[in-house]
């Protein structure tokens, strides 16, 4: 006996026909996947919530990490980055425009307003490894302790950071007994030079007016500054030299904090190099007639779905790793 119960309202449940929602299966495929990559950002961010605040007084400060600019040397704190945030905001809007113009089927419209978008996103791609190689490479130096954490040095008559290359003292033939086992980097010719550990600390104790400020933030919210007797005993505890980051070390501060900052700043940058990839070949499609002869252009709205999350995690990650 067929149990079966029907209804006689199964058209209009969903409205849609065979498109539940009134949307087609490209669409929905779409939403699926935003809605699954939107959790794994989420765990990503919640993760570096928890370690932050888990080393909340060991943390960089993301305006002392984040000071420049191309082609520009000085302390400028998040001005790229705020940058960076507009340009890809705005080929958000410009990606709207393109969605609208595909309904409006004005192909040219389309054409432009992709081709804003790509420009956009590809400038932003095109920051992030810029970003990258800056971090990477570092500004300032430091020292590593013992016990991992980083000492970094301050000049008392200005109060900015100092850079190793500012006292640290050259021995001859030191460098030719380092190896980069006990963490010593050495850069080609005309990079940012390395020193070892002993020439940093012989070059200290010879710069009266340069100072150790310590990773632990005081009640003031600032990393701690130790006075010329604190600094002198505190650089004895140091056993190598620190330049720029990587997933082991970093100059900056904890280690956590640059391993967040390739991971979850990659995996977006990933994102949006793809979504610049699919932007493009769906350019070529605009411009080659194939949705005018299909009668519409929901292959642009499809892809603008992906760009505007792509667009909104970069809200998310923005706020947490560089303002909050």
């Amino acid at each position: 006996m067929d149990a079966t119960v029907s209804t006689g309202t199964e058209d209009s449940v969903w409205g849609g026909g065979n498109k539940p929602l009134g949307a087609s299966y490209g669409k929905m495929m779409m939403w699926f996947f935003i809605m699954s990559d939107a959790l794994t950002f989420s765990g990503f961010l919640v993760a570096y919530g928890f370690s932050r605040f888990k080393f909340i007084e060991l943390w960089p400060i993301a305006d002392e990490v984040f000071t420049h600019v191309p082609f520009f040397h000085g302390n400028y704190p998040m001005y790229y980055v705020a940058f960076m945030t507009f340009v890809l905001i705005m080929s958000s809007v410009t990606m709207v425009l393109a969605v609208d113009a595909g309904h409006k089927m004005k192909q040219k419209s389309v054409i432009l307003y992709m081709f804003l978008t790509i420009i956009g996103g590809a400038i932003f791609v095109g920051s992030q490894a810029w970003e990258w190689a800056t971090f990477i490479k570092g500004d300032y130096g430091a020292l590593e302790t013992n016990s991992g954490r980083i000492l970094q040095f301050v000049d008392a008559e200005t109060g900015e950071r100092a850079a190793l290359a500012d006292f640290a003292k050259t021995i001859p033939d030191e460098r030719e007994r380092h190896v980069e086992s006990e963490g010593i980097w050495f850069y080609g010719e005309g990079s940012m030079p390395s020193y070892s550990l002993n020439e940093v600390v012989e070059g200290f104790k010879a710069t009266p007016n340069i100072l150790i400020r310590t990773e632990q933030l005081n009640e003031e919210g600032e990393k701690t500054l130790l006075d010329r007797k604190e600094s002198l005993s505190k650089i004895l505890e140091a056993n190598q030299v620190v330049e720029g980051a990587n997933l082991i070390h970093n100059e900056y501060g904890h280690r956590l904090f640059a391993d967040f900052f390739f991971f979850i700043t990659g995996f977006h940058g990933f994102h949006v190099f793809s979504g610049v990839v699919i932007n493009v070949i769906i350019f070529f499609n605009v411009i080659l007639g194939t949705y005018e002869r299909r009668g519409h252009y929901e292959m642009v709205e499809k892809v603008g779905l992906y760009w505007h999350f792509v667009d909104l995690v970069w809200v998310f990650v923005f706020t947490f790793f560089y303002l909050v």
